[in-house]
């Protein structure tokens, strides 16, 4: 058994135990929202056809988009709660993600609770109310019952559905499922997608296949079906949730470690995670958080802290574009931070990852282009990009110093990048300086002769609950300054390299054996 089978196994109870836990939240709470909404519903033409509708719209939204949006609602209703109330809400996992997954279990479970009520013999209505049967009863006795097996056809389409979106709250800090298939993707540790996505399959057909007896017995007035899947069912939810029953959670997770969704974030929030538990510390991580996500974690305490980028910081949270030099940046970053948000700023970490632009270095000697301002005369040529990069103040600043908002953009997940440029899927690619791909594929770095892009240095930002904790700061104070360029890009490598791929963790350990303590 290889190393990515070995720690895939590992994970599993954990993964696969939260999963099932906000699966089954939200598909119980779908269905006791929708089955009242439902009936409702089929009374009322009025109320029924808007709800309806209101429902089927939210269907549209995309899974991601929908989990996202709820994580600044929520982030919002926290500090309204603290100020009014003096408690704060968890605006980041378990919560968002769980109404967003209720509303996608809704319309599945509304529209066939209307329909099977609204097709109903008219006949048998009429005799329940003749022989003296009140609303309530007619309902609860005839309508129901009747109605139950094509109720239940749609709870088992809300369950695939929900187990499947399931895996997409893995960006807004809920363990799931998804974790595989995030952390797989970033670091192209296919064991890690393949584990992923067959177990999320695995338990939406058994959850419907369970759900499918239940059906038939009530089609069948079985008893004995019903109980059957009945106990699947409690056998399925216990043993997924064994592991988490027998080792529970402490109340106070303790130290929470943030990490955006590419390698470098996972090797560096291994290394801090490793840092804090050799001086005594509770640690756990959240990976695979977007960069505005992440820092809104930090303020908001969901996280306690996290590696960002200067350029970042200075264009996305300060919303400055004027460029004072890499020290000065630093210094105003580190007091903005502070003053504004109580986070204090450690210091860089030594080592930049700033954005860049690369080519194949054939297509670029042939079509002589050595900077960023010989793209202006080929605005034919496709530009990749990770799926932040053209929505952020960099990619402007760029495109309006070189005159390059004519070029066609084309999005990737960060690691298909390169093989989008070597494959010519791409012309051009924004990649990251500390990548020690760059260097594997013989890839041409532009020069930016204007100094469009911003410096990004690496800054280990600590949260405001521990910016005062001498024992905390002073188990990370010794990674500032001390991870060079070289060594981050060694340890990438590692992460990103297609033979004898490392995992994070490991490379973590290989780069803790090589720093001061």
């Amino acid at each position: 058994m290889n190393d990515s089978v070995r720690e895939a196994w590992g994970l599993l109870p954990d993964y696969l135990g939260q999963h099932v836990i906000l699966s089954v939240s939200a598909l119980l709470l779908g269905v006791a929202v929708s089955l009242p909404l439902g009936i409702a519903a089929s009374r009322s033409r009025r109320f029924g056809t808007p709800l309806l509708a209101a429902v089927s719209v939210v269907q549209t939204i995309p899974g991601l988009a929908l989990l996202a949006l709820f994580y600044p609602l929520l982030l919002a209703l926290s500090v309204l709660t603290q100020d009014l109330f003096g408690f704060s809400i968890r605006a980041l996992g378990f919560l968002p993600a769980l109404l967003a997954l209720t509303l996608y279990a809704m319309l599945p479970i509304l529209r066939n609770v209307v329909t099977a009520l609204a097709g109903l013999d008219p006949a048998i209505l009429m005799a329940a109310k003749g022989v003296g049967m009140t609303p309530r009863q007619s309902l609860f006795k005839v309508e129901l019952p009747l109605a139950a097996p094509l109720v239940l056809a749609g709870i088992r389409t809300a369950t695939v559905w929900v187990v499947g979106i399931t895996t997409l709250s893995t960006p807004i800090g809920q363990t799931s499922l998804g974790n595989y298939i995030f952390t797989g993707l970033q670091i192209e540790n296919w064991v890690f997608v393949l584990f992923g996505c067959v177990a999320a399959a695995a338990l939406a057909l058994v959850l419907d296949l369970l759900l499918a007896v239940a059906g038939s017995g009530l089609a069948m007035r079985s008893r004995g079906r019903l109980i059957a899947a009945g106990l699947g069912l409690v056998a399925v939810i216990a043993a997924a949730l064994a592991p988490e029953l027998a080792h529970p959670r402490p109340a106070h997770q303790g130290i929470v470690i943030g990490a955006k969704n590419f390698g470098e974030q996972y090797i560096l929030s291994q290394l801090m995670a490793s840092r804090l538990r050799q001086a005594g510390f509770s640690v756990s991580e959240k990976s695979d958080l977007g960069s505005t996500i992440a820092f809104r974690a930090l303020t908001a305490g969901d996280i306690d802290a996290y590696v960002d980028y200067s350029g970042t910081l200075w264009g996305n949270i300060l919303h400055r574009t004027d460029m004072p030099g890499r020290q000065a940046m630093l210094d105003q970053l580190a007091a903005a931070l502070k003053k504004d948000h109580g986070i204090v700023s450690l210091g860089s970490l030594g080592f930049e990852n700033a954005y860049i632009f690369a080519m194949r270095r054939d297509r670029a000697e042939a079509l002589h282009i050595k900077s960023l301002a010989d793209l202006a005369a080929h605005p034919d040529l496709r530009i990749g990009g990770d799926f932040e990069i053209f929505s952020r103040p960099e990619w402007r600043a760029v495109a309006a110093a070189y005159g390059l908002g004519a070029m066609k953009r084309r999005q990737y997940q960060p690691d298909f990048l390169y093989r989008a440029v070597m494959s010519g899927d791409a012309d051009v690619v924004s990649a990251f300086s500390s990548d020690g791909r760059i260097a594997r594929y013989g890839l041409v770095i532009l020069e930016d002769p204007k100094a469009a892009l911003p410096p990004y240095d690496a800054m280990l930002l600590v949260g405001p609950a521990h910016a005062q904790d001498a024992k905390f700061i002073a188990a990370l104070k010794p990674l500032i300054g001390s991870i060079s360029l070289t060594l981050m890009q060694q340890a990438n490598l590692r992460v990103d390299r297609d033979q004898d791929k490392q995992t994070p963790a490991a490379t973590a350990a290989w780069m803790d054996q090589r720093l001061p303590h």
